[in-house]
């Protein structure tokens, strides 16, 4: 029998940045690996990714990170992660590795081992093994993950939902997913994301009769938002624009590849006459297709509506098309972007978050879910905390024990011996990697802090020459800010600045004729001017001291 512990690195209370540990003994598996965007501060960051010293400090019983699907939540992380721990080998279907391989730094491509998976083919791992089973979602090859073990499996359903009309690489295969569950199912880890949405999500993710409806109603050209990631939603609307005259324009190098590459895999259909160039742009019967990143949202199609695209320009009978329902963190950008649409005279057409729904699991997805695992444990993952209560809440209702619903934060550990929870309260230390352009180390809170004094107050920079012989001032000071003040409305506060520093500076050298303390220098500069800064302005910029000798 065996020890077994089940942790998140990320992915509980927050939406993204998902990584879920399942350490058997001396065996350790890893499900996903995402990242997570910051909408909210944007402090020149790109993206968060979680921290992994507990992989680090255990990598020689890391079995393999495991990938359920090609959406940045998910996989987003895997190119920093595989940086620090190139050695562990990951799984993954045909596309989501495709998609995962893209962001690989080219200098590590050939030294890492991404292992091509197929559905319902299992991969031993000693007495441990795990079975793939395809699942729905808004992305082809989707999977989640049977664990087994010789305590029972454990299931990790990542990102699915219940539609019947979803065929081919998008099927979920109901009778795997019921074979497992008759076999017994000793912990099942599910999504939480729409938990309180009552129903089916079914036929909600689906939007082809709305895109008909626009389609036809629409007389002038439209430009569409689309998220390239959502394959399914792109295919959408390539089904309903074939039954039309029009053509398709694709704007964008990445999302023109992404679309052609999907189109030669065969992930997407479509009759390649339907797809125009750049002549057909200011026809009447384009439709064009702009990515929208959730990295920055509406980017493309704001640098559209303030001009600044050499390609296209607004005009009043063009039709805006956001394809995507909002999501949580992004309504009020949402909001701004239709005001600016309705500002130029374009008409805005857009999706109602309660109407139509992402390919996430609602109430009765995650009922029918619970009923064909029919596990001893509940453990709700992925999501706000609020939304884990109400996945347990729900499987609460179908006869699960409350005792036997597992609601953790990250890095707390639910653990089972034999099989029984053990009641523990280990934590794993946890946190966020703070990722800044192409650098693969932590920002840090410090840079962050000083990213924050920038924005808010600015910076002074006091620069001074002294002659190297007689230590005595030659030049300056001078004073340089950014973001403090208005200088030409500042000319008195700029001279009683420089008598400060002259006065600092001097101060301080008297009696150093051989040596100077540009350090003392800088510190007493900053005490000084901080003190005098926040008494005329109430603000605190950054100061910065740069002395020099000639």
């Amino acid at each position: 029998m065996s020890k077994i512990k089940i942790f998140a690195l990320g992915g509980l209370n927050e939406n993204g940045k998902n990584m879920y540990v399942v350490n058997v003994d001396e065996d350790i598996f890893v499900f996903d690996a995402g990242l997570k965007y910051d909408n909210d501060i944007n402090l020149g960051i790109d993206y968060i990714i979680p921290t992994i010293d507990y992989l680090l400090n255990n990598r020689n019983k890391i079995k393999g990170i495991f990938l359920t699907h090609g959406h940045d939540g998910n996989i987003g992380g895997i190119a920093d992660i595989l940086e620090q721990l190139p050695e562990v080998p990951v799984y993954g279907t045909k596309l989501t590795l495709k998609i995962a391989k893209k962001d690989i730094d080219e200098s590590l491509v050939d030294k890492v081992h991404l292992i091509e998976i197929k559905p319902h083919v299992k991969i031993d791992f000693g007495k441990n093994s795990v079975f793939p089973i395809s699942v729905t979602h808004s992305i082809p090859d989707a999977v989640c993950y049977v664990l087994y073990t010789p305590d029972g499996a454990i299931v990790y359903t990542g990102d699915f939902v219940f539609d019947s009309t979803m065929q081919g690489s998008y099927k979920t295969d109901i009778g795997k997913l019921a074979y497992v569950g008759k076999q017994g199912v000793l912990c099942l880890l599910c999504e939480s994301f729409y938990a309180d949405k009552q129903g089916h999500t079914s036929p909600n993710n689906r939007i082809r009769g709305f895109i008909r409806d626009v389609l036809a109603k629409t007389d002038n050209r439209i430009i569409a938002t689309i998220f390239p990631a959502h394959y399914y939603r792109i295919q959408e609307i390539f089904d309903e624009v074939s039954r039309t005259h029009r053509k398709i324009v694709i704007m964008g190098k990445t999302l023109q590849e992404m679309i052609n590459s999907a189109i030669e895999d065969g992930y997407l259909t479509l009759d390649r006459d339907k797809i125009g160039t750049l002549a057909d742009i200011d026809s009447k019967n384009a439709i064009v297709l702009i990515s929208d990143e959730k990295e920055k949202p509406f980017a493309n199609l704001d640098r559209i509506l303030k001009g600044f695209d050499k390609y296209i320009q607004i005009r009043e009978n063009d039709t805006i098309f956001i394809t995507e329902p909002s999501y949580a963190g992004i309504e009020k950008r949402t909001a701004v972007i239709m005001d600016e649409i309705a500002m130029q005279g374009a008409d805005a057409i857009s999706l109602s978050s309660k109407k139509h729904l992402l390919h996430h699991a609602s109430r009765e997805d995650l009922m029918l879910m619970i009923n064909l695992m029919n596990p001893k444990y509940y453990f709700p993952v992925k999501g706000e905390y609020r939304n884990q209560y109400t996945n347990g809440e729900i499987a609460e209702e179908l006869g699960i024990p409350k005792e036997n619903i597992i609601l953790k934060l990250n890095g707390d550990v639910f653990e089972m011996v034999d099989g029984e929870n053990t009641n523990s309260t280990e934590h794993i230390e946890v946190g966020e990697t703070l990722i800044d352009g192409k650098s693969q180390s932590d920002i840090g809170n410090l840079v962050l802090k000083d990213r924050e004094m920038l924005g808010e107050n600015g910076i002074v920079i006091i620069s001074c020459t002294l002659d190297k012989e007689t230590k005595e001032i030659i030049g300056g000071p001078e004073i340089l800010t950014r973001g403090f003040i208005y200088v030409k409305e500042s000319q008195d506060l700029l001279e009683e600045t420089k008598r400060i520093s002259k006065e600092v500076i001097e101060n301080t050298i008297e009696g150093h004729e051989k040596r100077v303390d540009y350090s003392l220098i800088k510190n007493d500069m900053r005490d000084v001017l901080g003190k005098f800064f926040y008494q005329e302005t109430e603000s605190k910029p950054m100061i910065i001291t740069v002395i020099q000798e000639i």
